[in-house]
């Protein structure tokens, strides 16, 4: 497979994301698009290592695992931060987060 396959991939996925973030306003769709966000890295990350040869790919794969780390971190956070608008407000529109200012 080619270099430009993957990378038509992974420039989907993040237009997809990140219509999602911009276009939605529940608060776990607009989570579930930051992870097509930090994925679609992933596959670009994956795809630049294998291309590179073997030490790159291996780097490549490293990457993406912290990648996918810091994805499980965040969405375990903002997970509770969602659960807790949602106990507060009775929905997780995140119009109704700004009444929330302080």
């Amino acid at each position: 497979m080619l270099l430009n396959e993957f990378l038509l991939l992974g420039a989907a996925l993040f237009s997809i994301g990140v219509y999602g973030v911009l276009a939605r306003k529940n608060g776990v769709l607009v989570l579930m698009s930051i992870e097509l966000i930090l994925n679609a890295v992933n596959i670009n990350m994956i795809a630049f290592g294998y291309m590179g040869g073997t030490a790159t790919a291996v780097t490549g794969q490293v990457f993406a695992l912290f990648i996918i780390t810091v994805a499980a971190a965040e969405v375990g956070v903002g997970l509770a931060i969602v659960l807790l608008i949602y106990r507060n407000k009775t929905t997780v529109d995140l119009d109704d987060v700004d009444a929330m200012k302080g």
